[in-house]
């Protein structure tokens, strides 16, 4: 199954792969390597914790390996108002006259705390495709909700 993120979530993931295959596992290993030397592992805990360190590293490295497999590259900044789409940062006002703004991106690059939720989270859903001064139900955690689209904007397109 693909999955879409933008050029800078894939940007992000492939650094952090890069960073561990090139920085963090080798100097772990070195680590492990002089632990090592130092005899009895059995109670050496810097060996123990090295080794249990580079499994974690490796779980991840597969990880990323197999997510990067199945990511889809979209760049937002090819998207206009007035229609919501991947990579929108969209104004929304709820049936309480609360506004909130919401960032609508890949699932890799959730961050509640900077405003960013899924395509696939039940508010990006129905947020997909709909246009500026929509209202739109969606199902929230406590219930089914209403919320209006006020304004829709997206990045400058992507350049490497």
């Amino acid at each position: 199954m693909r999955a879409y993120i933008s050029p800078a979530g894939h940007k992000r993931i492939v650094d952090e792969y890069t960073w561990l295959l090139h920085k963090e596992r080798p100097r772990i290993t070195a680590e492990v390597g002089y632990a090592a030397s130092l005899g009895d592992r059995s109670e050496n805990s810097e060996y123990i914790y090295g080794k249990q360190r580079l499994r974690e590293i490796d779980r991840r490295l597969r990880f990323l390996d197999k997510r990067l497999d199945v990511l889809e590259i979209v760049d937002p900044g090819q998207f206009k108002p007035p229609k919501v789409l991947f990579g929108g940062t969209v104004e929304l006002e709820d049936e309480d006259g609360a506004l909130q703004t919401w960032t609508v991106l890949g699932e890799d690059e959730v961050d509640t705390e900077k405003r960013v939720i899924s395509y696939l989270s039940p508010l990006g859903r129905a947020l997909m495709g709909k246009e500026v001064g929509d209202t739109v139900p969606f199902e929230a955690p406590a219930g089914r909700r209403e919320i209006t689209i006020l304004s829709v904007a997206y990045p400058p397109p992507f350049s490497s």
